[in-house]
């Protein structure tokens, strides 16, 4: 009896406790974003993107509005929480796969670099938010923080609606289906996830970078279950230092920002270059834990310069390569590749620190991203070439 009541007063501890919950947050959020950018793929490739983007951010509004009011009146629900997770991963995974398609089709010829190092700033700058939500909750509390998001959404949306763009690729796919036998609206849509991947896997160059980064994901799923636990565990206010040396990245992918928009890369040197990159940023987060705080520091801000360098040639090399008809089913694999990779390496990389430090753990993922670079990247150099030396 004492047995079982020691088993019972533990579960309702294990339950209550925070960081359980925070990871049922997690893990509710991250689900469908494994499976939804695919079906979006296919189905964002017959329909207006642009229209999907402004009616997700228009719900978006809504749903923390609502959020909001709810928590205003001091109602609360886990199991609700949960759901509102589910379904705003659901809703992030859908409009981040409608970005990346739409996005490209608003650049001009040439100018693709300088679009997505403008992008690349400008997420970075909304990073820089995360510590003044922190400081503004805790003085309000969290209800204020949702009523912003929900005024920020509206703000978006409205603004989306007046974006002017030609999505020709709507009229391409409508001349095809009329080639094709009719079939049922379900049956046509697992036939488009399938020539999603029946693409993918044709394009042997877009093969290996998609599963390099599949990689890449993995270690990065490694390093954010790792990092912050490691600062909090091995230096005194070891979360100041750990937004101190990670707040340098920002300010290094803010730099690489700038450089990228004024500097544009030759096209013949851009496949070396990104080689070199992949390569150079695993070494450095496989290494730097093992570093004092102040060689920490100019590492992780050359780490953000080459992050952004590697996400500009990517990002820039294969959506101008990829047709727009195609956009949507390739960045729904592709982004359907890095959460299964993340989530593996928050898992694996989880369970590893149990019976190994976090730094081997870490230093562990970044050598087995090095290995993915070469194999993956450096294994295909004439294919990959041909997309990234553009």
């Amino acid at each position: 009896m004492h047995l079982q009541a020691l088993q019972s007063v533990s579960w309702c501890w294990i339950i209550q406790s925070p960081p359980f919950l925070y990871a049922i947050y997690i893990i509710v959020y991250t689900l469908p974003q494994i499976i939804m950018p695919i079906f979006s793929g296919a189905v964002l490739d017959r329909f207006s993107r642009k229209k999907t983007i402004y009616t997700l951010d228009f719900i978006s509004a809504g749903l923390y509005a609502v959020a909001g009011i709810m928590l205003f009146t001091g109602w609360f629900s886990f199991p609700v929480l949960a759901a509102y997770c589910f379904l705003i991963g659901s809703i992030n995974s859908i409009y981040m796969v409608a970005y990346d398609s739409f996005y490209p089709l608003l650049i001009t010829e040439g100018n693709y670099s300088k679009a997505y190092s403008i992008s690349s700033v400008l997420e970075t700058m909304s990073a820089l938010m995360i510590p003044v939500s922190t400081f503004v909750y805790n003085e309000v509390g969290i209800t204020p923080l949702l009523m912003v998001d929900a005024v920020s959404f509206l703000i978006a949306a409205i603004l989306e609606t007046q974006i002017r763009a030609e999505e020709t690729y709507i009229e391409k796919q409508r001349e095809n289906l009329k080639k094709q036998e009719e079939r049922k609206k379900v049956s046509q849509l697992f036939f488009d996830i399938k020539e999603g991947f029946r693409y993918l896997w044709s394009e042997k160059g877009l093969l290996a970078v998609a599963i390099y980064f599949a990689f890449s994901s993995m270690a990065g799923g490694c390093s954010s279950v790792i990092t912050l636990p490691y600062f909090k565990g091995n230096f005194e206010n070891g979360e100041y230092i750990y937004m101190i040396v990670w707040g340098m990245a920002l300010v290094g992918r803010a730099v690489g920002g700038g450089i990228h928009y004024r500097m544009k890369l030759p096209a013949k040197a851009k496949y070396g270059i990104a080689f070199m990159v992949y390569i150079t940023i695993s070494a450095i987060e496989g290494s730097y834990l093992y570093l004092p705080v102040k060689a920490m520091i100019p590492l992780t801000f050359l780490s953000g310069i080459l992050g952004v360098t590697s996400y500009t040639i990517r990002i820039s090399a294969t959506q101008s390569y990829v047709p727009d008809e195609k956009k949507g089913r390739f960045n729904g694999a592709f982004n359907m590749l890095n959460t299964v990779g993340a989530l593996l390496g928050e898992a694996v990389a989880g369970a590893l620190t149990i019976v190994m430090s976090e730094r081997y753990v870490l230093s562990m993922f970044m050598s087995l991203c090095v290995l993915a670079a070469i194999v993956f990247i450096g294994g295909n150099r004439r294919q990959i070439k041909k997309i990234y030396n553009t």
